[in-house]
């Protein structure tokens, strides 16, 4: 099989968008070339020879100045790789095996409790839809919710007698989180106005001008990362003293490793609990 026609029927399958196909072009270009460097075809492509690829892009250098290619580009490389052998000769013929470097995980910076408190003083009004932003910010900040466990709140998850939210997080786990002081009153002063809005969604805590139930689309055009309010709840409880282990609860991480991530961001806590805790410090 020649390699460079078994790329093009690839390219042409009506089932890739023009921006990937333009990506998986560049990608099998390269890839290409390699095999007929090595006097070899696709159809000789093993798991032996697809970990030899993958080796060489870990010690790829370009222009003058020597610099590896990065984790994440070496893993979408193999991965449009991956994509045309799938296509051309089968899934059977693609091994499984892990052939990139593990990214590194990388944590947008999380911004102070200043800011996060300047950016909830945008919402400081008796508008229905005002209440209504502020107190789903409060919540996502207050209880470290992601997007979608924010949305997905319905009215009885909310138990202000126990000062907590009932939170449905991925794979259906559930988890009590603790409801801070301010998200109880902006939570409080919403379903004042709720009514206002209430068409249907009948469950739903936070409701669209519409009456729905709310998406996420509304809460990235509030926060355009509001992922980063997750991040400052992790980042200011560890500031504040809390350890890796109840953090992981918070945040419903199954996997502490997932949590660890969070390790780097207080270096000088970390410090002062050793001299203060170490016979030898």
């Amino acid at each position: 099989m020649e390699t460079q026609s078994a790329i093009d029927r690839f390219l042409a399958s009506p089932a890739l968008s023009d921006a990937t196909r333009r990506a998986y072009g560049v990608d099998l270009a390269e890839f290409g070339d390699w095999l007929d460097a090595r006097g070899a075809s696709v159809e000789d492509v093993d798991a032996r020879l697809l970990a030899d690829y993958a080796a060489e892009l870990g010690s790829a250098r370009r222009g003058r100045t020597p610099s590896k290619l990065a984790p994440a580009t070496i893993a979408r490389k193999l991965a449009s790789v991956r994509a045309f052998l799938r296509f051309t000769l089968g899934a059977a013929r693609v091994p499984d095996a892990r052939l990139a470097p593990r990214r590194p995980r990388r944590l947008p910076e999380a911004p102070k409790a200043e800011e996060i408190d300047a950016e909830l003083e945008r919402f400081d009004a008796d508008e229905p839809l005002v209440v209504r932003n502020r107190a789903l910010a409060e919540l996502v900040y207050s209880a470290g919710l992601r997007s979608q466990e924010a949305v997905d709140l319905d009215l009885a998850d909310i138990e202000f007698d126990q000062e907590a939210v009932r939170v449905r997080g991925k794979g259906g786990k559930e988890r009590v989180v603790p409801l801070g002081e301010e998200a109880a009153y902006w939570v409080a002063r919403w379903l004042e106005q709720r009514p206002k809005l209430a068409r249907g969604a009948h469950d739903a805590l936070f409701l669209s001008s519409r009456g729905r139930r709310l998406d996420t689309s509304t809460l990235r055009k509030l926060f355009p990362h509001p992922h980063r309010l997750r991040h400052a709840f992790a980042t200011h409880l560890l500031e504040g003293g809390a350890d890796l282990r109840t953090i992981q609860e918070l945040l419903g991480h199954s996997s502490l490793s997932t949590t660890q991530m969070y390790s780097h961001v207080d270096g000088k806590r970390l410090r002062k609990v050793y001299d203060r805790a170490h016979p030898r410090s």
